[in-house]
């Protein structure tokens, strides 16, 4: 199988941890249910050497464990409604910008913690500090997201929570394929980690690797990506 890079995207990237391939690996549409195991089976393992990392989106595991939801099935609070108003949104994904999304996070993350977040964030906002909300709220709020145009169907009609455990996931991943895995959020506007399965796969690389979200923002349906380094002779 040939690796390309999705569009405007490339496959490899230089970063100060050395150079790195990132394979873009295309799936099914991936539904609650699916077995990661089996998508390492069918996708992955064929096509991975020593040595290669596997970083995969949160998107998918979320999926699998049955924490995505048609937004007809969530009913907004009148908390929630009032909440989104004040989220900024941008090109790079809804976020908590929706009344579906936030009554996500009121549930998942805790009124008490989303409203400290909203009044932090108001407070400092005027003095020209952004990210404020999303320090406090804390990364599961971050990685809740909702419908956009350009997901692939049926989640452009979807609000999704964070994964659970995704430490947990990566060791486990990283025990059935015996490479290092990384659980990524990343769109074209920043990147989290989630979860890693082993202390020496830092944080800061699996950023660096990531840097320009090769995995794409649309419909590109490649949900996970082979990365290997480049080892110079």
């Amino acid at each position: 199988m040939e690796f390309v890079p999705n569009e405007n995207k490339e496959l490899k990237i230089s970063t100060p941890y050395g150079d790195f391939l990132r394979f873009p690996v295309k799936t099914h549409v991936v539904v609650k249910g699916d077995s990661l195991k089996d998508m390492m089976d069918k996708y992955v393992k064929p096509h991975i050497k020593d040595g290669d990392m596997i970083f995969i989106s949160e998107k998918i595991v979320a999926i699998s464990q049955g924490r995505s939801f048609d937004i007809d099935d969530i009913k907004p609070s009148r908390l929630a409604k009032l909440l989104c108003k004040f989220v900024v949104k941008t090109p790079y994904g809804i976020g908590l910008g929706s009344p579906w999304t936030m009554e996500l996070a009121l549930k998942d993350v805790g009124i008490p913690r989303i409203l400290f977040a909203a009044f932090c964030s108001a407070v400092t906002k005027p003095f020209g500090v952004r990210g404020v909300f999303y320090k406090i709220a804390g990364t599961r709020a971050r990685a809740i997201d909702g419908p956009c145009d350009y997901t692939i169907p049926p989640y452009n009609h979807a609000a999704k929570l964070a994964p659970l455990n995704p430490e947990k996931v990566a060791k486990e991943l990283m025990e059935y394929t015996g490479c290092m895995v990384a659980i990524m959020d990343a769109n074209d506007l920043g990147r989290d980690v989630l979860g890693v399965s082993d202390e020496f796969l830092s944080v800061e690389m699996c950023k660096a690797i990531f840097e320009d979200n090769p995995l794409g923002q649309g419909r590109e349906q490649t949900p996970i990506a082979i990365a290997r380094k480049i080892i110079k002779e």
